[in-house]
């Protein structure tokens, strides 16, 4: 599979236009959220300056852009993949022999460590560059003693001792490994893993996601607490083209550990979702070519009728660096749904990227980033907000929870 696939923005004028029909229409709305009385309309970014494009649809999967006339500077940023890949973070098992501290110079070395071993929830990170590094709930670090996934969003400051990272496990049966280093792996686990780690915080939910291919269970808009203007009611519900017996027999048959990158890199599965993405990423360029003053920021999802998520940066820059990975990661989850031809329309995509006005929990690093989390009713909000060198939301997330 081509998970390190950079998404050919130049692309937008092909042939792909016949495609969609119409370019983006942007469509302004009031989420109603400046009242919520959590300071949020304070930064710089966030719905309410934020608007939806024209729904882009293939098979059971339909994507909204969404757009913004204020395109914030993230150049001070860099992604986890971007600072692996350079070399710029190390990632490290915890307790492992070969632990990271820094010299005098600033150097990165190898040092004992006493007593202990690697921990599955846990591993260390040290960021060794010059700029912060952004780290989001569902990526992948690849190498140890198995994949781990990043449990929560957060930013890594410059410099500083090695930090504990706590992640969750993909591989629930592999416990060896050559190297007590990660790597980049590009990837991002699908939608019901991601919420199972980033919302739940449960190691055995996220393992029986990945086993399962999907634990959502479709509900109405109006069940979920919103406003059902789906277009098209489906007679009959095809099933899956991943279901949770394909999974296991990739399991069985290829990664009997219970790898992720296996599972969905594998032939049975892997052609899918390559085509699958080749085809969305065509009709996405087409549709968002024609914007002028306006750029594309993130998207809201749908599974047929349901909107089951958002991911929202606060620049185009860094939509472009997480969108491939992103992409796949939808996909996967759209083919372990069934199909539909029911449709989310373009309302339900605005409703849904109202702000909650719920319960919130909140966990920071002072001078460095703020984590918050809304929960009301059957759905969670997720904001990331960097607090220096100005106040400013890095990455929104909205999720309609399984459970």
């Amino acid at each position: 599979m081509r998970f390190g696939k950079r998404f050919d923005w130049a692309v937008a004028g092909l042939a792909a236009v016949g495609l969609m029909g119409a370019p983006v229409a942007p469509a302004r709305f009031d989420s109603g959220g400046a009242g919520s009385g959590n300071g949020v309309g304070e930064k710089h970014g966030g719905p309410d300056g934020w608007r939806l494009g024209e729904p882009v649809r293939y098979e059971n999967l339909t994507v909204f852009p969404v757009l913004s006339n204020s395109n914030a500077d993230t150049g001070e940023f860099e992604t986890l993949d971007q600072g692996l890949a350079s070399g710029d973070v190390l990632v490290t098992e915890h307790g492992a022999d070969e632990y990271l501290h820094r010299s005098r110079q600033g150097d990165v070395l190898p040092a004992p460590q006493r007593g202990g071993g690697a921990e599955v929830n846990r591993l260390v990170l040290i960021n060794r560059g010059k700029k912060p590094v952004i780290l989001l709930a569902g990526e992948i670090v690849s190498g140890g003693k198995q994949d781990r996934i990043v449990g929560k969003d957060r930013i890594i400051p410059v410099g500083g001792a090695p930090l504990p990272l706590d992640v969750f496990c993909v591989e629930e049966g592999r416990w060896t490994g050559g190297s007590a280093k990660f790597a980049a792996a590009n990837t991002m686990v699908h939608p019901s893993v991601r919420e199972k780690a980033a919302v739940d915080a449960d190691q055995t939910k996220v393992w029986a996601a990945v086993r399962s291919g999907t634990v959502a269970t479709p509900r109405s808009s109006a069940a979920a607490g919103g406003h059902s203007t789906s277009t098209v009611q489906a007679p009959a519900t095809p099933a899956p083209r991943i279901s949770a017996g394909a999974v296991n027999g990739v399991i069985s048959s290829e990664a009997p550990s219970q790898s992720y990158r296996k599972i969905y890199q594998s032939p049975q599965i892997g052609r899918d979702v390559d085509t699958f993405a080749d085809e969305m990423e065509r009709r996405f360029a087409s549709a968002t070519a024609g914007l002028k003053d306006e750029s594309v920021i993130g998207v809201v999802v749908a599974y047929g009728g349901e909107v089951a998520w958002s991911d929202v940066f606060a620049s185009q820059e860094l939509f472009r660096a997480y969108w491939p990975k992103l992409l796949r990661s939808y996909i996967v989850e759209a083919l372990a749904r069934p199909g539909t031809v029911e449709k989310a329309s373009l309302e339900d995509g605005r409703t849904f990227l109202e702000r909650l006005k719920g319960h919130i929990r909140e966990d920071s690093e002072p001078g460095v980033y703020t984590w918050r989390e809304i929960a009301q009713g059957h759905y969670a909000q997720i904001e990331l907000d960097a607090l220096a060198p100005t106040t400013l939301t890095l990455h929104w997330m909205k999720v309609l929870r399984n459970s």
